[in-house]
């Protein structure tokens, strides 16, 4: 009987190639029977024999297997797993997509982290960079925060040295213009309590060696006021500058002179520009000027 199938690798396919290796292995085991003679009993034929029955014309009826030669030892079978029990780890094209994957993202879009640097790791260099324009920026706001801290306070200084100087002015004018030669040593003592660094000096020495003798002899009497408005108002008084520590300020001051050597009270219409400087004991007049 001829065979049917066709031998050689990669032909067929591998539904056919497994019957074929199945038919082969029943064949060899048929043919191994029949050599070792009566090791087994044969079914008895239609004759009660033990031989298979004839059929017409001497033939024996029966299947018959031809089993070919069993490929020798250390060669190769002459049938091949299928496509898919084929590993896929050592497939040139599984290796080739494999080395492709990591640039996917960039063909779908993706940025990478670092085209620079070998595995997307920014470079000592470039980060010390980094480090230094962060440390400078740092050092920047801070410097920045400073100065906006320090013009902000000084500003809120200046703001409340302008009203602080405004009102002791105010106060101080009457004090230091002002005097009545029937108690002169009180009224100079108030009016030093108003004054401070070198003009306090100044203010002693003239109303001690001028002031006093000219009050006495003439019985002198002078009043001072800061003019306030017809119409009613503040004193007419203004801060010409002002800052954390100083101001000057400008004041309408009316004095009323009495005394043996004119008849009648005589007025005068002064303009007083007055220096203030901010000591341990409040604000405190350091210059007077008449205008």
């Amino acid at each position: 009987m001829a065979n049917t199938t066709t031998r050689g690798r990669g032909t067929g396919s591998p539904a056919r190639r497994s019957m074929t290796a199945a038919a082969r292995a029943a064949a060899k085991r048929a043919e191994q029977a029949q050599q070792t003679g009566g090791g087994r009993r044969a079914a008895p034929g239609a004759d009660g024999s033990g031989q298979p029955a004839a059929a017409p014309g001497g033939v024996v009826s029966g299947r018959t297997l031809r089993a070919e030669d069993p490929p020798s030892e250390g060669s190769e079978p002459d049938w091949e797993a299928p496509d898919w029990e084929e590993p896929e780890r050592g497939r040139p094209d599984r290796v080739e997509r494999d080395r492709e994957q990591p640039d996917a993202g960039r063909a779908s879009g993706a940025p990478a982290e670092d085209d620079d640097v070998p595995g997307g790791r920014r470079s000592p260099r470039r980060r010390l960079l980094i480090c230094a324009v962060l440390a400078v920026l740092t050092v920047a706001g801070l410097i920045a925060g400073a100065v906006l801290g320090t013009a902000y306070a000084d500003g809120r200084q200046a703001e409340e040295g302008r009203a602080g100087a405004l009102a002791a002015a105010r106060k101080a004018a009457p004090a230091v213009l002002s005097y009545d030669h029937r108690h002169l040593d009180r009224d100079f003592a108030a009016a030093r309590g108003h004054l401070t660094g070198p003009f306090l000096e100044e203010y002693r020495r003239t109303t001690t060696k001028v002031v006093a003798p000219t009050a006495k002899k003439y019985q002198g009497v002078v009043t001072a006021s800061v003019v306030t408005p017809p119409g009613g108002g503040s004193p007419a008084a203004s801060v010409v500058s002002a800052s954390p520590d100083r101001a000057v300020i400008l004041l309408f001051v009316n004095q009323v002179t009495r005394s043996t050597r004119v008849d009648g009270p005589r007025v005068d219409l002064n303009r007083v520009r007055m220096e203030l400087t901010r000591t341990p004991g409040g604000w405190k007049v350091s210059a007077v000027d008449a205008l």
